[in-house]
């Protein structure tokens, strides 16, 4: 045991060192694109902007990587088993897998790396899981994460999370989160009945958006999501969507988002029509 966690811990040093210099590359700029008016200059008014989105009125979020800091759990445990197989984790193989359900990712993972005579994606799993136990309850919230639902929650802004995390992690995830949770108005999980498929399907967003209390037009909720699976969800549930991704994920997969932010800390609820910051409902 003494030997695997050393192992473990040589090994997260060594993916953080490498990762560490793919974000200084690849770093995201933290101007603000929109689909469908890419080409707007800094120097246009929020106002300007403002009028070219919707206004939104209901919010989602995904959870891993966006709200709670558990990405890299993930990235350390899946390096840790590789290097048994003499193989390196990377970002475009993390790509692939961030956001979609557990068994769907798992099955990337194997045949991805070309592991899949030597590892099931079952096995895979069970052994991630084991390591996964320990990591999760120690996660903290992402930058700006309380702000922002502390701000909605106060002026009433009906808020959701939808995430592919299936209930025993959910619950090991949020341990130290309850007051952030306890303001949602509901949780989507990963093996909800209602959501056949993973991301990118639009299953999970289509029921988050359903559970409601009032019935609400997709083009008036706003999704916040890291994953490329996820961003594609959120379009193909005709909902737009602010994708906050880490900064080591190549920014080819950007272009489906309504906006591109390095951090929560960036967003302004205003360009949405939501109240801005500051302002409290009386």
């Amino acid at each position: 045991m003494f030997r695997i966690q050393q192992q473990f811990k040589l090994v997260s040093l060594r993916f953080q060192s490498q990762t560490f210099q793919l974000s200084r590359n690849n770093s995201i700029s933290s101007n603000i694109f929109t689909a469908n008016s890419s080409n707007l200059k800094m120097s246009k008014s929020n106002d300007e902007i403002s009028t070219k989105r919707a206004s939104i009125t209901h919010i989602i979020f995904d959870m891993d990587g966006l709200l709670i800091d558990t990405e890299n759990f993930y990235s350390q445990v899946q390096e840790v088993i590789l290097a048994r197989f003499g193989k390196t984790f990377d970002w475009s193989l993390k790509a692939k897998m961030m956001g979609k359900k557990a068994i769907e990712s798992a099955k990337i993972f194997v045949e991805e790396s070309g592991i899949s005579d030597s590892l099931t994606p079952e096995q895979f799993l069970v052994e991630r899981e084991d390591m996964l136990q320990s990591l999760f309850p120690t996660c903290n919230l992402m930058p700006g994460v309380s702000r922002l639902i502390n701000h909605f929650h106060t002026n009433r802004i009906p808020m959701a999370v939808a995430t592919g995390s299936h209930k025993r992690h959910f619950e090991l995830k949020t341990q130290k989160h309850g007051e952030i949770i306890s303001m949602m108005h509901h949780i989507v999980l990963g093996d909800d009945p209602d959501v056949k498929k993973g991301k990118p399907s639009p299953d999970i967003f289509l029921a988050a958006a359903k559970r409601f209390e009032d019935v609400v037009d997709p083009s008036n909720i706003l999704v916040f999501e890291d994953a490329p699976a996820g961003v594609g969800a959120a379009k193909n549930a005709g909902i737009s969507v602010v994708m906050v991704p880490d900064p080591r994920l190549d920014s080819s997969y950007h272009s489906g988002a309504d906006q591109v932010l390095s951090s929560l800390l960036d967003f302004n609820p205003g360009e949405w029509g939501l109240p801005p910051f500051g302002d409290a409902a009386s």
